[in-house]
């Protein structure tokens, strides 16, 4: 029982921080960034050149690969978001088509198969219980918890955070008191995009990095956006831990074949009870007709 709360929880995390940044962008400006995908194994594919080719410190590496993803999240808004902005559909395409364009990017560079691996922030492990459990993981959870944390100070106690929160409430009103809406939302998508790559830094050093990376990543940060509500970051949260402990009881008592019919029943359910997701604002099926 103590190996199923431990790695849920670990797991839980992991869901979490790979919805955060998708959650936040679409919370504020309203725009599904499917690029996170490509965004993902570039900031952990990135550090990862830079130590192995370079000599280049950890550290340096990672803040480096993080500020790139936060640039291109910049670059993503101001060449193809900003001309199609309103347009779901065509905001769904464009940021699905770079993610796809940043894979294979750093599939022709040289990520073909298996070979690519971050270290690890520390080495060692602890027990807890009568279970041992890796550093890295400990860092995952304890990383996660302290940018639910942060997020929260940003949005509710900065001045940038507010200015969010405004766009997201009503973007008509915070506009007639003077705030750039593009400017808002290119900020909620560098943000977002930094989510992404420091979930990237803290998970990939678990396992090897490969293009396919992104594309499973995408669905899972897509399917906790669902259960949860893609515009709310508690909703986020709740919904990590409920496929997260789930998926785990299901491969701990059930068998891992079932993990996947686990995942997705929790979705249906969900949808058939609250289609706007756990904590999602958006109006129910029948406020809209």
């Amino acid at each position: 029982m103590t190996g199923v709360l431990i790695y849920g929880l670990v797991y839980s995390m992991t869901l979490c921080l790979t919805a955060m940044g998708l959650s936040l962008t679409f919370g504020i400006s309203r725009v599904a960034n499917f690029a996170i995908g490509g965004l993902y194994v570039l900031a952990g594919y990135l550090p990862w050149l830079l130590i192995t080719n370079f000599g280049v410190p950890q550290l340096v590496a990672t803040i480096i690969g993080i500020a790139v993803a936060g640039l291109i999240g910049a670059i993503i808004y101001w060449l193809v978001l900003m001309r199609v902005r309103g347009y779901m559909l065509a905001e769904v395409i464009g940021t699905f088509a770079v993610g796809i364009a940043i894979l294979e990017l750093v599939r022709a560079t040289g990520l073909v198969g298996f070979g690519a691996k971050l270290p690890t922030f520390i080495s060692g492990s602890i027990l807890i219980g009568d279970i041992l459990v890796d550093y890295q993981r400990v860092s995952i959870v304890v990383i996660g918890a302290v940018l639910i944390g942060l997020l929260w100070f940003f949005t509710h106690r900065t001045r940038v955070g507010l200015a969010f929160r405004a766009i997201a409430q009503n973007e008509r009103t915070a506009m007639a008191f003077g705030m750039e809406s593009d400017h808002i939302a290119m900020l909620s998508l560098v943000a977002g995009s930094m989510l992404v790559a420091v979930a990237a830094v803290t998970i990939l050093p678990l396992g090897l990095i490969h293009v396919d990376n992104g594309y499973e990543i995408l669905v899972l940060a897509i399917a906790v956006g669902i259960v949860g509500g893609l515009e709310s970051t508690p909703g986020i949260v709740v919904a990590s831990f409920i496929l997260g402990y789930s998926q785990t009881f299901a491969a701990m008592y059930l068998g891992t074949h079932w993990i996947m019919v686990v995942f997705l029943a929790a979705i249906v359910l969900v949808l058939a009870i609250r289609p706007s997701g756990i904590l999602g604002r958006f109006k129910e099926l029948e406020e809209r007709v």
